[in-house]
């Protein structure tokens, strides 16, 4: 493809650009992308795109928003009451991850400040403090509740679903007399009742404090 010079748009803008990037990551992967690479895959000059994205961590910011956007668009409106608003964020979030495992670890690792992150996130903290959950277990609710998806999701995502590690009963008794109920490592069946653990555990520090 023809390389369009510094100063040509080819038709290029912010969301354009975070899109060809994503799916970019999405088949090469993470520790390949770099904005040449996506210049030469737009057919552009890199300076074209610095001219959107003021350098390489605000792309990988835009990656994130452009996911987060797909993510809440296939959404819907949340359900009523908190535990099924947290259910519904984290099925979703499940979806988004196993969409675009490639470009999941930035939403672990960058901070996720574009709108449509907050607006999740408010839209669970209001149901919680509908419900008249105390605020202090609503403000760290979205630190606990995260902190088990991102934990997670990285795991199994670079895992095999359904396999656990062979132990050896002579050395590790313990691990291995509990192995056949982890048999179902990176499920769906798993994941739901990991969710079910956390929000267990929201719900009796709020009935606790």
């Amino acid at each position: 493809m023809a390389r369009r010079t510094q100063g040509t748009s080819a038709g290029l803008d912010r969301g354009k650009i975070a899109r060809a990037a994503v799916t970019l990551v999405d088949r090469d992967g993470l520790e390949r992308f770099g904005v040449r690479r996506l210049a030469q895959e737009l057919g552009v000059d890199p300076m074209s795109i610095y001219h959107h994205h003021k350098g390489k961590a605000a792309l990988l910011d835009a990656m994130s928003e452009v996911v987060l956007v797909e993510m809440m668009a296939d959404a819907g409106d949340p359900p009523d009451g908190w535990v099924e608003t947290a259910r519904w964020v984290a099925q979703h979030y499940r979806a988004l991850a196993y969409r675009h495992p490639e470009v999941f670890p930035l939403l672990v690792t960058r901070a996720q400040t574009a709108p449509v992150a907050l607006t999740a996130l408010d839209r669970l903290i209001g149901a919680m403090r509908t419900a008249g959950l105390p605020d202090r277990v609503v403000a760290d609710a979205p630190m606990t509740l995260f902190g088990f998806l991102n934990g997670y999701l990285l795991a199994v995502l670079n895992g095999q679903p359904g396999t656990t590690p062979a132990v050896d009963p002579s050395g590790y008794p313990q691990l291995a007399a509990v192995a056949p109920l982890q048999a179902d490592y990176g499920t769906k069946a798993e994941f739901d009742r990991l969710l079910d653990t956390v929000l267990a555990g929201i719900r009796s520090r709020a009935a606790g404090t």
